[in-house]
């Protein structure tokens, strides 16, 4: 195929696409679509802490961060015949603060239910660990997860087992997100909340 021809149909079909994502209705997730990145105060994580850690093993491990996360509108879909969601996709990569070094990557989707007002945050992790959690929508949002949201692998059960996920998410400001969460685990044959928190800025 003439490559000016294999051109043509890529613009029209990006255009296309962005044709048909600009005709849904992402209720107050609109304002999230964009990059963000972390103000320079930047994030604070704390987790348990590895063998061999200054903390010990499951000590509570603090690391300081910024992180850069991309929302992208995605599509719509209808679950059963009734349930109606439009979806945007978001990337988000974290880094540490001391060395630039990623330790965290997250993929998921944010998914606004017009009709019954909520909205879900449906994300993995590379760890062989996958959350779904719901809240009342809003441009602040109090995610929780029900036991039936958690999948994880076998060895994260009998290892790292995650028992409850829990985040507040607050863009009333503009151009301003900040969110807390709180990832509940029982880890090293004890529990242990480990917790993240960040403001972020709209860059883009």
């Amino acid at each position: 195929m003439n490559n000016k021809i294999k051109v043509f149909i890529f613009c029209i079909s990006t255009v296309a696409s962005s044709a048909a994502s600009a005709s849904l209705d992402f209720g107050p997730l609109e304002s999230l679509i964009g990059t963000w990145k972390t103000v320079d105060s930047g994030g604070v994580d704390v987790a348990p802490g590895q063998n061999g850690s200054k903390v010990g093993r499951g000590g509570p491990a603090v690391e300081p961060f910024y992180e850069v996360i991309t929302f992208k509108p995605a599509a719509d879909a209808t679950n059963a015949s009734e349930q109606y969601l439009t979806a945007i996709y978001y990337e988000q990569e974290v880094f540490r603060k001391r060395d630039d070094g990623k330790f965290h990557d997250q993929r998921g989707y944010l998914l606004y239910d017009k009709k019954n007002q909520l909205v879900y945050n449906s994300y993995c992790v590379p760890r062989g660990v996958c959350i779904v959690s719901e809240g009342k929508s809003g441009s602040k949002i109090d995610f929780n997860t029900s036991k039936e949201g958690i999948a994880q692998s076998k060895f994260m059960v009998n290892n790292a087992l995650t028992t409850g996920f829990t985040m507040s998410m607050d863009f009333t400001d503009e151009d301003i997100l900040r969110y807390a969460q709180i990832t509940s685990l029982n880890i090293y044959e004890k529990p242990f909340a480990h917790s993240d928190s960040s403001t972020l800025k709209k860059i883009k």
